[in-house]
């Protein structure tokens, strides 16, 4: 069984699966990264990344696991009962390409699902060297949410993106 990502890393461990990625190492690699983000811990999450990670998320540009950490610990400050889900969209040797979708909950009550589309690249060690994101926002009334599971986790029996016609 694959570790989590993040979990109990230190700064340089290997994070399995390696690339070059097969179609199930590639989902592998997708799942543990929705699984670290689900836990909306910036520090666990920082070390699935190399050191020197560069980043584009919408219009902000963190270069570096400081910088990432910094970026996380304000994007869960703000997006609130976060919940997410990755599916796996394409993949090549030491890149994955990934669509998303998470509902997340504002300070002022209104919810929103937020979809996206990301490229990783990946160096030997399995840890990302390279982030690219592109997401919309989209505010949705309460009643449309579709994540309902408690924080953490997505359940492995959820239903994916794909299943919920998103």
């Amino acid at each position: 069984m694959l570790s989590r990502i993040g979990a109990a890393a230190k700064p340089g461990a290997i994070q399995p699966p390696l690339p070059p990625f097969s179609r199930e190492t590639a989902a592998q690699k997708v799942r543990l990264a929705e699984d670290g983000w689900n836990s909306r811990d910036p520090q666990r999450v920082a070390l699935a990344y190399t050191p020197d990670t560069i980043w584009r998320n919408r219009d902000q540009f963190p270069r570096g696991r400081e910088q990432v950490i910094e970026f996380l610990t304000r994007k869960w400050e703000r997006e609130v009962e976060y919940r997410l889900i990755k599916e796996l969209w394409a993949f090549d040797a030491n890149r994955i390409a990934v669509r998303f979708a998470y509902e997340w909950l504002d300070q002022d009550g209104q919810w929103y699902r937020s979809y996206g589309n990301e490229n990783w690249e990946f160096d030997t060690q399995g840890l990302m060297h390279r982030r690219f994101a592109s997401i919309n926002d989209l505010a949705i009334a309460e009643s449309e949410r579709l994540f309902h599971w408690p924080q953490g986790r997505r359940p492995d029996n959820h239903p994916s993106l794909s299943e919920l016609g998103l």
